[in-house]
């Protein structure tokens, strides 16, 4: 790869992280035999499929953006061999060698959306930001959101949790922890949060305090299936009884949820 080339990788690549837009990286790691492209040779690709530079063209180059939106999507990296044996042996070229292509994802941090501003809203920011989440807090509570309160926030949203939503909607990627201050607001709220795309949903409170609001959404006309996103009670069962112990139950089921290790539902 040309230092030329090099550069104008590398330059999207920064910029791709700079303004949080996910890219790929592909890195020719390792060849054998004949290939269009040698080691080192670098290829960043886009969320849409968009491609600066190339790790040789043709099908091996399309089963690689493919195959690095889908390590997108899961947020994790992996190394791929491919071999150039041509179509008829049901490979991606005719050149005849191998190569070894890491994919590594370059992604903006998942966002918290922390729907209540109290003393576990206040806790699970603290924490989500200690363990890299980007955090946004919100509450219609102006005596709550001040900077001595929520040092760690990344967003401190005045207002509803619906308007936070519409302003700053959830990726597929990030998780919502609703650790509001009554069950009305929990049912008032929750059609918003069903409406997003946020990949954790996560009410706090007993399972009496979820069954009345499930049951009046149900009456409302939201369906079990939607309904079924909510996980309640919030967090993983480890005893947890200090606002702190609670942050970290709640934290390790986001953190379950992401890696795909926990329930996910």
């Amino acid at each position: 790869m040309s230092s030329g080339a090099g550069d104008r990788i590398l330059r999207a690549l920064a910029q791709a992280v700079e303004g949080g837009d996910p890219v790929v990286l592909a890195t020719i790691v390792e060849t054998t035999g004949s290939v269009p492209r040698h080691a080192g040779t670098k290829m960043v690709v886009g969320r849409d499929g968009a491609t600066v530079g190339t790790v040789g063209g043709g099908a091996v180059e399309s089963t690689i953006i493919d195959e690095a939106l889908a390590l997108m999507r899961g947020r994790r990296s992996d190394l791929r061999t491919y071999t150039l044996r041509g179509p008829s042996e049901g490979e991606h070229g005719v050149c005849g060698g191998t190569m070894s292509v890491y994919l590594e994802p370059y992604m903006a941090p998942s966002t918290i959306y922390i729907i209540g501003a109290g003393h576990v809203g206040r806790a699970v920011s603290d924490l989500a930001h200690w363990v890299g989440y980007r955090t946004v807090v919100v509450d219609d509570r102006a005596e709550l959101m001040d900077e001595a309160s929520l040092p760690n926030a990344d967003v401190r949203f005045t207002g509803t949790a619906e308007e936070a939503l519409v302003t700053h909607p959830p990726a597929p990627a990030d998780a919502i922890v609703v650790v509001t201050r009554s069950h009305e607001v929990d049912a008032r709220i929750t059609p918003a949060l069903l409406a997003t795309d946020a990949g954790y949903i996560g009410v706090m409170g007993s399972k009496r305090r979820w069954a009345l609001t499930r049951q009046a959404l149900g009456d409302e006309g939201l369906s079990g299936e939607a309904l079924d996103r909510i996980h309640n009670p919030i967090g993983l069962d480890i005893g947890a009884e200090t606002v702190e112990e609670i942050a970290v139950s709640i934290l390790s089921e986001v953190i379950a949820a992401h890696t795909g290790t926990g329930d996910c539902r």
